[in-house]
């Protein structure tokens, strides 16, 4: 019975990526470009692309993705990179198809670009929250967060990576289109960014698992194989259960799925999860 219910689970979470993918694109290609704003990381960067050289959107968005669905792949893991790809192909998709669809709202740009921008928040929580990803900053800003964090041995936020390298985009915007196109957009940014916050509870923030088990050995063993990550052990005792072992990991965002995936392969396990602004050393 758990079995079918991890099934019926993964495919509920491949149908959800899909749908917010098409929420995004939908967005981007009715409300957004044709109110002269785009969107934000390296869909931004091909939209750009687009507009300069006359491309098809689509295929730029696609060509401009993979090199970081490859980095991806490699770094985080296939499980990742395959939904990743879905999400990716379900956009580009969606882009193509709603590009010939006559839809046009007959409002200021301003408001046009709030609620372009809450809908393309809306999808990309959808996508955050089901394990994938349609965007390559987010993956490079996860790598290289991930690999100052193995140098350092400590813990960071992508927070910076994220807005250092939307700013990019958004200079990019008012240097190569125009200065209306990169306050719209940049106006896109904030409204996404905020509803992604309220639903994925600031995904760019690390994040603190905590694990009550009996059996910490093999538990350990399979998150510094597949995380790259250690954990504190601190002895507990249940009302009910007696004798336990907590143990306590900080991970990131992308690091959740594969930290559910872990504790799923563990019976008798109760686990939590809490964003964590900052770790103080």
């Amino acid at each position: 019975m758990k079995f079918n219910e991890q099934i019926i689970d993964k495919i509920m979470s491949y149908i959800l990526i899909i749908v917010g993918a098409l929420m995004a694109s939908f967005s981007v290609a009715c409300i957004l470009l044709p109110n002269s704003a785009i969107d934000y990381g390296t869909a931004g960067i091909a939209i750009i692309i687009s507009k300069l050289t006359g491309f098809n959107l689509s295929l730029c968005v696609l060509v401009v993705f993979i090199p970081f669905l490859i980095a991806g792949y490699v770094i985080l893991g296939r499980n990742f990179s395959i939904r990743a790809l879905v999400g990716s192909i379900a956009y580009t998709v969606g882009l193509e198809v709603f590009e010939e669809i006559p839809f046009e709202l007959n409002t200021e740009h301003f408001l046009a670009v709030v609620f372009g921008g809450a809908i393309l928040g809306a999808g990309l929580s959808l996508i955050l929250r089901h394990g994938g990803c349609i965007d390559g900053s987010e993956i490079f800003a996860n790598i290289v967060v991930r690999k100052v964090s193995d140098i350092t041995g400590k813990n960071f936020s992508m927070s910076y990576m994220l807005i250092a390298f939307n700013a990019c985009v958004y200079t990019a915007v008012f240097l190569l289109i125009n200065r209306n196109s990169a306050l719209l957009s940049l106006l896109v940014y904030v409204v996404a960014t905020i509803i992604i916050d309220h639903y994925t509870d600031h995904f760019e923030a690390i994040k603190q698992v905590t694990i009550i088990t009996k059996n910490t050995d093999d538990l350990i063993k399979e998150i510094k194989e597949k995380l790259n990550k250690t954990c504190t052990i601190m002895d507990s005792y249940g009302a009910i259960s007696g004798e336990n072992k907590t143990l306590i990991c900080y991970i990131n965002y992308f690091e959740l799925q594969k930290m559910k995936e872990i504790i799923s392969h563990h019976s008798g396990t109760f686990s939590t999860v809490t964003t964590i602004d900052e770790i103080i050393k």
